[in-house]
């Protein structure tokens, strides 16, 4: 395996700008300290700071029963936090939802399944119990899967999910 590098957070907010992001809706990770620092500078997208997890869950399907279109953004940790609301509303209630989820304490040199003993490794094999098609963002190059995640969610009517493999730069 190759190293992870960091994305820039002007490449993440531009992707989210093409697929017609209207809103953020976040339980704000560190990891993706450098993107959410340009969100709040933006006038495009709209940041709304969620509680928690469940809430920001809530709030998202929320958003697009009013016809915006929404992404999830939270840590690994959060995922745990949220699988009942992940499940029940997101999929059970075929909300083309999307989720940015930075694995927060990742080593860049190990695929996210070589961490035992550390939540990382088992984000990916949660999202695959949950049907939860995924995407792993390991450099600049992998932006193009945020197109990609949406394009699933809106098919399969239900959530997909953006692994952000290491800080945002």
């Amino acid at each position: 395996m190759t190293m992870a590098e960091s994305i820039p957070a002007i490449d993440l907010l531009q992707a989210m700008r093409d697929v017609g992001v209207t809103d953020v809706v976040a339980v704000p990770d560190t990891h993706q300290r450098s993107l959410i620092t340009l969100l709040d500078q933006d006038d495009g997208i709209r940041f709304i700071q969620a509680a928690t997890e469940d809430e920001a869950v809530a709030l998202a399907a929320g958003l697009i029963v009013g016809g915006r279109k929404p992404i999830v953004q939270i840590q690994h940790a959060g995922l745990y936090a949220c699988v009942n609301h992940l499940r029940g509303i997101a999929g059970d209630g075929r909300f083309p939802m999307v989720f940015m989820i930075g694995l927060l304490g990742r080593d860049p040199y190990r695929a996210p399944s070589e961490h035992a003993g550390s939540m990382v490794a088992l984000a990916e094999p949660l999202l695959d119990t949950l049907k939860v098609p995924r995407f792993l963002l390991d450099g600049p190059s992998d932006v193009g899967m945020v197109a990609e995640a949406f394009a699933q969610a809106e098919a399969r009517e239900g959530p997909t999910a953006l692994l952000i493999g290491v800080n945002t730069a």
